[in-house]
């Protein structure tokens, strides 16, 4: 144990409270950075400092902080005079700056929830940890909606002695939802890449990574991530129209793998490229079809550039679809089947037809491309296969609308496992709930290798909002795969209708295909739901 954790034990023993400093970092958020620090300040005596480095701001966000510290005297103000272009330049003035034992990360427009300090540092102190995480909670606003992020890292509390026994730490890239000794950071040399450096938290989590500290790990709920993808100037992260973004993503893929193999953690370096291919190479894939062409193949040649780095073992690792993406990339120079790529992308994955053999049988994914091989998408369990349905939504003016999903066959694996029926659900996008929920037979149809269903659907007593169709697919050996389906484009599908309703007066159903191409649905009841839709896509055209 190194003089200066000495030095922060015994301080811990002497002070249990007042240990923690939080880092606040902000440009041009007036409207949220006093919501932010107030959060930190109401986190407790455990926070002996709050930081809050103002990068350059124009909007009088210095000036509300300046007031705030004035009556809060555990507040400084940090003000950089011209702005940094991006994240890590503030935190590490920040870091500087901080003169507590322990240091954590916190961002203008977020906030720490209740307890996140005390939780963090309960863990950190109990189990003489230097890295101490929990769960953060991605609230899309103005909806509310919160998803956990990692979940399955933070099911429970745990220490990890050595991060290469829990390789799946590498998926957690943020540094907001956890808590660092600082004399750990600093002895090790640990910062923030400086300037305009998108995707930072990429490189300095390698970092920590690598130098290889026992990670407490606790299922609280820490940090609160705010996704405003309605806001006027859209966070780095969300911004993923140019092809710049997507270079700085791999860039700091990169720089995250070469850290990581040159400490030695050949095991946690791979894994940073089985994450580059379930989680960056699927998320972007899923929107080429919305790129312009020059785009599109600006992509096509960095990325193909990118994955020719990556060993045979390097793609062993990570789930199927990814890796069929990543084939598809690296046997083609030219970009090509966008849309079958987006469906093999989304999540669920969906293998749409058609599915191609090579002369000995072999599932391949297409007669010009037979390198591409599918074999390992298929020794999947039925609940993992990526079974595809094609989905129909023709809404009626008289009477129950009808949904038309037909299941295609998979390589004999569905004959194998014997559909028999399907459960639907409509699920309401923000607030979670199922607003129809039927169940259905499956019909097979021998002549096109298809089972297919038609079910009735009464729309207008859904309510408005956005409904994502959800689907369990029911074989007759006891599996079930839970799914989503194609939305299927051609003459009166897709297109908005206003339909005659006695209860609202009329009802604007406007089904559509989301970004991965799953069938959902907009509803706007009545005509004050229909000038409300009406100005949303005004909107959302001059955004």
């Amino acid at each position: 144990m190194d003089l200066d954790h000495h030095h922060a034990q015994a301080h811990a023993h002497a002070h249990p409270h007042a240990q923690v400093g939080v880092v606040v970092i902000g440009f041009d958020d007036a409207a949220h950075v006093v919501d932010a620090v107030r959060s930190a300040l109401a986190q407790g005596s455990a926070v002996r400092e709050v930081i809050a480095v103002d990068d350059g701001s124009t909007d009088g966000s210095a000036e509300l902080l300046e007031r705030l510290a004035a009556e809060e005297p555990r507040l400084r103000v940090v003000r950089r005079h011209t702005n940094s272009g991006g994240c890590g330049t503030p935190r590490n003035d920040g870091l500087d700056a901080a003169s507590a034992p322990y240091v954590m990360f916190l961002d203008s427009d977020d906030l720490l929830p209740p307890g996140a300090v005390d939780a963090l540092l309960g863990a950190a102190l109990a189990q003489d940890a230097p890295v101490a995480s929990g769960l953060c909670l991605r609230r899309e606003l103005p909806s509310g909606r919160e998803t956990p992020w990692q979940p399955e890292l933070y099911a429970r509390r745990a220490l990890v002695a050595r991060p290469a026994r829990r390789v799946r730490l590498v998926h957690d890239t943020l540094c907001v939802n956890k808590l660092y000794r600082a004399d750990f950071l600093r002895a090790h040399g640990i910062r923030f890449p400086e300037g305009r450096f998108p995707y930072e938290d990429f490189v300095f989590t390698a970092r920590v990574l690598a130098a290889g500290p026992r990670i407490a790990l606790v299922p609280d709920p820490v940090y609160v991530w705010h996704v405003r993808r309605a806001a006027t100037r859209l966070s780095i992260s969300l911004d993923r129209s140019g092809i710049a973004n997507w270079r700085a993503r791999i860039e700091a893929h990169r720089l995250s793998y070469d850290i990581l193999l040159g400490a030695g953690e050949k095991g946690l370096a791979r894994a940073t490229r089985a994450r580059f291919l379930d989680h960056s190479l699927r998320m972007y894939a899923r929107e080429l079809e919305l790129r312009e062409d020059d785009y599109r193949r600006a992509w096509w040649g960095v990325t193909r550039k990118y994955l020719a780095m990556f060993d045979e073992p390097d793609f062993v690792p990570a789930p199927a679809p990814g890796r069929v993406v990543a084939r598809v990339l690296l046997a083609s120079e030219e970009p090509r089947d966008l849309a079958r790529i987006k469906e093999i992308a989304a999540r669920p994955a969906r293998l749409t037809p058609p599915y191609a053999r090579a002369g000995d049988g072999t599932p391949i994914w297409s007669p010009d491309l037979p390198e591409v091989e599918l074999g390992h998408l298929l020794v999947r369990p039925v609940h993992l296969l990526p079974v595809a349905v094609d989905a129909e939504l023709r809404p009626r003016a008289r009477g129950a609308s009808t949904l038309r999903l037909r299941l295609h066959e998979l390589y004999g694996r569905m004959a194998d496992a014997g559909p028999e029926a399907v459960e639907v659900e409509f699920r309401h996008r923000e607030e979670g709930r199922a607003g129809f929920a039927r169940t259905a037979s499956l019909v097979a149809d021998p002549e096109f290798d298809t089972w297919s269903a038609e079910v009735p659907v009464d729309l207008a007593t859904l309510g408005d909002g956005t409904w994502d169709l959800r689907l369990r697919l029911r074989f007759k050996d006891g599996t079930h795969r839970d799914t989503t389906a194609h939305a299927v484009a051609g003459p009166g599908l897709l297109r908005r209708s206003a339909l005659p309703s006695a209860r609202h007066g009329v009802l604007l159903v406007q089904p559509y295909a989301t970004h991965a191409g799953s069938l959902a649905l907009r509803l706007a009841p009545g005509w004050r739901g229909l000038t409300d839709v009406v100005l949303r896509r005004l909107k959302r055209l001059l955004h």
